[in-house]
C-alpha cells in the first residue's frame, strides 16, 4: 500500500492515452433537432488529466494527436485546463483525432464516436521512451490505449519503464468495444495490464467482462486485490461501489443528483479519488469525493468542462444532504 499511496501523494501523473474533441446538444435536445452544439475536449486520459488538474494536481498527457486543426485544439484545450503537452505529439496523413458526438440527456441518450484512423493508436515506443518517468509520482491510463498498435505495445513498454522509475500504475479498464478488433483480444489484454497494475478501477460490466461473466466480475474484483493489485475498486453505478484493499472491503454509495447526461462519470471519479488520496484522506473518504466529482460531471453539460474545480466540489459536498448509504 505504501509504494501506491507514496506515488499519488506526489500529486503529479502521468497519464496515458487519448485526447479527442466532443460534440454535445444543448440541454435535453436530441441530435435531430439540435440547431447548434457545443465543443469541448473529451477522451477519456484527457479527462482524467484535465480534471486532476482542476482540482489542484499535476498532469501531463502521453498521446498523439492529429497534424490539423483538431489537434491543434486539442492541444490549447490541454494547455488552458493546465495539462502538461510536452509529450503530446502530432502525426500527419490520414490519422485523424477521434470525435464524440452526444446528446445533453439522459432519457434517449446517444453518443456516437468516431475512432477510424485514430491518432493517439499511433502512439509508439519512441515516444513513451522520451518521457522522464522520474518526474511524476505515478502513472495512469485507461483501457482503451490497449485496443490497437502500436499504442499496445508502447503501453505495456511504458508499464516497464514505470515500473523500473518505481512509479506505481493506475489503470481504469475502460473497455470500449468498437475499438477492439474481438472480445477474445480485449479480455486477454486487458486482463494483462490488470494484472501488472497496483490500482485497477472499474465497473461491474467490465470486471465481468474479463471474468468472462457478469456475475463472476466482483469475485474477479477480489481476486486481483488478493494477489497482483493494492486497490481494486468494483463501481456499480447507482448502487455505489465496493473497494477491496488490504484484505478488507470499503462499500460506498454516490451522491444522487439530476444527472443531465451519463457520459464522463467515470474520469471525473479517477481525478476526484486519486486528488483526495493525495491529500492524505482515506481511501473510504477519497472513493466518496470521487462518487462527488462523478455525480457533479453528470449534472452538467460536457466532459472535461464539466468536471468540478476545487470550490464546486467543496460547496456540492457542503450542500449536498450526502451520499447515500452503501
Amino acid at each position: 500500500m505504501s509504494k501506491l499511496l507514496d506515488g499519488i501523494k506526489a500529486n503529479n501523473f502521468v497519464v496515458l492515452g487519448r485526447a479527442g474533441i466532443d460534440l454535445y446538444t444543448d440541454p435535453g435536445v436530441a441530435t435531430e433537432d439540435a440547431e447548434t452544439v457545443t465543443v469541448g475536449l473529451g477522451g477519456s486520459s484527457a479527462n482524467i488529466a484535465a480534471g486532476i488538474c482542476k482540482l489542484g494536481g499535476q498532469a501531463s498527457l502521453v498521446t498523439r494527436v492529429s497534424d490539423d486543426s483538431i489537434g491543434s485544439y486539442c492541444i490549447g484545450q490541454l494547455k488552458r485546463y493546465g495539462v502538461g503537452t510536452e509529450y503530446v505529439t502530432p502525426v500527419g496523413g490520414e490519422y485523424r483525432n477521434s470525435l464524440a458526438f452526444y446528446e445533453s440527456r439522459v432519457e434517449g441518450h446517444r453518443n456516437v464516436i468516431y475512432r477510424n484512423a485514430a491518432a493517439d493508436f499511433q502512439m509508439d515506443a519512441g515516444n513513451v521512451a522520451a518521457v522522464d518517468y522520474g518526474k511524476f509520482g505515478a502513472l495512469i491510463t485507461a483501457g482503451t490505449v490497449f485496443a490497437a498498435e502500436p499504442s499496445r505495445s508502447a503501453t505495456f513498454d511504458a508499464f516497464g519503464r514505470a515500473q523500473i522509475a518505481g512509479l506505481p500504475i493506475i489503470f481504469d479498464v475502460d473497455y470500449r468495444p468498437y475499438s477492439w478488433p474481438s472480445p477474445e483480444v480485449a479480455a486477454d489484454v486487458l486482463s494483462r495490464a490488470a494484472a501488472q497494475s497496483d490500482m485497477i478501477v472499474g465497473n461491474d460490466e467490465e470486471f465481468g467482462f474479463m471474468a468472462g461473466g457478469i456475475d463472476k466480475g466482483l469475485a474477479k474484483a477480489k481476486a486481483l486485490a488478493e494477489d497482483t493489485a493494492t486497490i481494486v475498486v468494483y463501481k456499480m453505478g447507482e448502487k455505489g461501489a465496493v473497494t477491496f484493499a488490504n484484505g478488507e472491503e470499503i462499500h460506498t454509495g454516490i451522491w444522487p443528483v439530476e444527472a443531465l447526461k451519463p457520459t464522463g462519470a467515470g474520469d471525473s471519479f479517477m481525478a476526484g479519488m486519486v486528488t483526495g488520496l493525495a491529500e492524505g484522506q482515506s481511501l473510504h473518504d477519497a472513493i466518496l469525493r470521487g462518487s462527488a466529482c462523478a455525480s457533479i460531471t453528470v449534472s452538467r453539460p460536457g466532459c472535461a468542462p464539466a468536471m468540478a474545480n476545487t470550490p464546486t466540489l467543496t460547496k456540492f459536498m457542503t450542500d449536498h444532504p450526502g451520499p447515500t448509504d452503501a
